[in-house]
């Protein structure tokens, strides 16, 4: 399985896609614009200076006082032949020579020009900071402006693609809840028609795979039965003879035995290959089951181990019998198989609240058993076919039961299973506690 938690989805994707896209293309337009900006002003300013030098220069003759710039920002300096510059002329600028220049005193910039005439040289200096401060100021709002934006496209997308998405999500929770009929809708998208129509297909091929397997295990279970019926029925008239030596008697009750087992093995191959599914629940006493299930496998394969349970004898499970039975007999078995054939030994089974636990008096589960024992076809280190466990699991899957194995505290296997709301004790009373 995949974990989704930490995997963004297909809406918020297509969402942040559309945003990022948007505000790349801001950004590259911003910076465009803010490129071809700057060039017209640069343009502007060296215009301003070389106009308002020429001016300056054009009236110094006539009106000095009205050469001078009306703007606090620029500074006009007139040096005559032959006169000291002044004092308040920063150093770089004393050496600029005629023409137009730029540069950075004390972090803020200065466009500078510098003429001569016969009789002078004008130094007109221009303080751009403002100029700066504004365009920075437009940088900041372009900029801002542009992350708003591309958050209100983030979130105009993501409700656009939701809905879209949400047909898509629908369809999705059609095909996990195993929705019956077509998956075709009126009024779905082209994209979206041939996903319900590709999965059609597959549910429909999945069918058919799973019913010709449901026939070909009914057909090979009729097969297996006939000729096992007939084996088990020589045995049994084999056996019922009076005059035979006991070795022969022997033999025809392990012929019987042999039959009865590949019967239920093939039973139980027959029903992992179908779906488990119960028939009609009954009331069914659990003390009795129990019993019933251990008294029978005594018969088939007498053991010295004795069963203690603690059950109480009114207690009803809603469940199919047959079910009950299989899983029951299949713990069972798994416990007689795994338990030390010892005089005193004993296998517990009991119920505590909705939970029927059976332990056995073997060695337990291998640690790395645990993970595996309801695994089909696996086989722990006492051997078996590997179905028992497996079909226990497979059933109660069915029913709604839960079915878990562990090791017990005081030592062997234990197998327990929860019967949830299927399991009801009538009274307080009446709790049975007795060793057979």
């Amino acid at each position: 399985m995949f974990a989704t938690e930490s995997v963004p989805s297909m809406r918020f994707r297509v969402a942040a896609a559309v945003a990022a896209l948007a505000l790349l293309v801001i950004l590259a337009q911003s910076v465009a614009m803010f490129s071809l900006f700057e060039e017209k002003e640069e343009e502007f300013i060296e215009s301003l200076i070389t106009q308002q030098i020429a001016h300056s220069m054009e009236v110094w003759a006539s009106a000095p006082e009205a050469a001078y710039p009306h703007t606090p920002d620029m500074q006009l300096f007139r040096i005559a032949k032959g006169d000291a510059l002044p004092a308040s002329l920063p150093g770089p600028i004393r050496q600029l020579a005629v023409g137009n220049h730029e540069l950075y005193l004390d972090g803020r910039e200065f466009h500078v020009a510098v003429r001569d005439d016969p009789q002078a040289r004008f130094i007109l200096v221009y303080d751009v900071d403002d100029h700066e401060n504004r365009l920075r100021g437009l940088r900041l709002i372009t900029l801002t402006a542009a992350v708003l934006l591309a958050l209100l496209v983030l979130l105009v997308t993501y409700v656009l693609a939701g809905r879209v998405v949400v047909r898509l999500e629908h369809l999705a929770r059609r095909v996990a809840n195993g929705s019956p009929g077509s998956l075709v809708e009126p009024g779905m998208e082209r994209e979206l028609l041939a996903i319900a129509h590709a999965v059609d297909g597959y549910r429909a091929q999945q069918e058919a795979q799973l019913e010709r397997e449901r026939d070909f295990a009914a057909h090979l279970s009729h097969e297996l039965r006939t000729p096992l019926t007939a084996i088990r029925t020589d045995a049994e008239m084999l056996a019922s003879q009076p005059d035979l030596p006991a070795g022969v008697g022997k033999r025809a009750l392990r012929m019987m035995g042999s039959v009865d087992r590949v019967t239920a093995l093939a039973g139980s191959l027959l029903l992992l290959a179908r779906e488990a599914q119960p028939a009609l629940p009954e009331k069914v006493l659990l003390h009795e089951a129990v019993q019933g299930v251990w008294d029978a496998l005594q018969r088939a394969t007498p053991s010295p181990l004795e069963l203690t349970l603690d059950v109480p004898a009114e207690c009803v499970v809603l469940a199919d019998p047959s079910l009950l039975d299989l899983v029951l007999r299949n713990v069972f078995d798994n416990a007689l198989r795994h338990s030390r054939a010892v005089a005193d030994g004993c296998i517990v089974c009991r119920l505590d609240g909705t939970r029927l636990s059976i332990i056995d008096c073997g060695d337990g589960f291998a640690p790395a058993e645990l993970a595996h024992v309801f695994e089909r076809f696996y086989k722990g280190a006492q051997g078996g076919h590997g179905l028992g466990l497996a079909l226990v699991d497979h059933v109660c899957r069915a029913t709604g039961w839960r079915v878990a194995a562990q090791n017990a505290a005081d030592g062997g296997g234990e197998v327990t299973i929860d019967f949830g709301a299927a399991l009801e004790v009538s009274g307080q009373t009446g709790f049975l506690s007795s060793t057979h």
